[in-house]
């Protein structure tokens, strides 16, 4: 059984935000605005998802 996809593109900047926010941002793949990544969805990716919520739009694939 294939894992649910999600392509995650981050819409905002991290500046001015809190160290560990930015830290999801990176662990998650992305660095420039506009970047898009592909991750399993695992409870995991869902909670830095949720944590950095504002600063990215997520897609099922």
């Amino acid at each position: 059984m294939a894992l649910a996809k999600l392509k995650i593109t981050l819409r905002k900047s991290t500046i001015g935000c809190k160290k560990d926010q930015i830290a999801t941002v990176a662990a998650l793949g992305l660095k420039k605005i506009r970047d898009a990544v592909e991750q399993n969805d695992t409870p995991q990716v869902r909670g830095m998802i949720n944590k950095v919520s504002h600063l990215v739009d997520v897609e099922e694939i």
